[in-house]
């Protein structure tokens, strides 16, 4: 009797290479799957919203696989490391608050400072802000503090020079020709005295103290060039009497002014009396 079940040539061959026939039913298996996927696909492919879904999760898993080959970390090691980067960024804002607070208070009173006080202001809200918002803040605080670092270092700049250019006045004003222009010019500004009476003011003070303004009488005590008595006197005329001799001129002229007139009265006065 024949047998309708007899083999066929692959199951011949199966049984004469048994590792031919393992590849073989795995390739059928395989088979089945993907045709019970496509199968599936049919079945799903009517309601828009789960294909979308399925697309999404896929992108979702693409770009969690993606940033994990990129770093060589898992998804919940990824987690631990934006916690920890969020803590750095927050630890730097309050280190950045706390440089530009510096720099308020050493610009104050220099220059304009208010977008640096602004800055800092938005930053102060770090423990609530999205990281990212954090981060452009502090680089804005940090740039505008360097902003009015150097608007302050402008400011010291000009504030030396301009007390450098002071001092070297004072001391050209301080030397005997100094307070002779200073007299001079006063003089004739204020009091209205022409070249004689100047040319008597210079033979008092010379006699009196050599147009010296650190000057002084050691058996009388009279002080600076006009020789006043007590040199406190010459306070009324600026409380830097005892370093600034146009400020002892001033007031050695007004007592002249007041007592003698004008300069030649007082020579006369001193030329009779060897005082004034």
């Amino acid at each position: 009797m024949r047998n309708d079940t007899s083999a066929t040539p692959e199951t011949e061959l199966d049984s004469l290479h048994p590792r031919r026939g393992a590849r073989r039913r795995r390739t059928n298996r395989k088979r089945l799957v993907i045709a019970g996927a496509i199968a599936a696909t049919g079945l799903i492919i009517g309601t828009g919203f789960t294909v979308q879904s399925a697309i999404a999760t896929q992108a979702g898993i693409d770009a969690t696989t993606a940033l994990t080959d990129s770093t060589g970390l898992q998804q919940d090691q990824l987690g631990a490391y934006e916690t920890i980067a969020a803590a750095r960024t927050r630890a730097n804002a309050e280190d950045t608050i706390t440089a530009a607070n510096a720099t308020l208070a050493a610009v104050d009173g220099k220059v304009d400072s208010s977008s640096l006080a602004s800055s800092v202001a938005s930053l102060g809200e770090y423990e609530t802000l999205p990281v990212d918002d954090i981060v452009y803040l502090a680089a804005q605080t940090r740039a505008e503090a360097e902003k009015a670092r150097v608007a302050a270092a402008e400011y010291d700049r000009v504030q030396a020079e301009k007390a450098k250019a002071a001092a070297e006045a004072l001391a050209r004003q301080n030397t005997p020709d100094g307070a002779k222009a200073a007299a001079r010019e006063l003089g004739a500004s204020k009091y209205g005295w022409g070249e004689g009476e100047f040319q008597c003011l210079v033979q008092l003070w010379q006699k009196e103290s050599g147009w010296s303004y650190t000057a002084m009488n050691a058996s009388s005590g009279a002080t600076g060039i006009p020789q006043a008595l007590p040199g406190s006197k010459m306070a009324s005329a600026g409380a830097d009497w005892q370093t600034n001799a146009a400020t002892q001129v001033a007031w050695g002229l007004g007592y002249i002014a007041e007592r003698y007139g004008n300069p030649c009265g007082a020579w006369s006065h001193s030329q009779a009396v060897n005082w004034y």
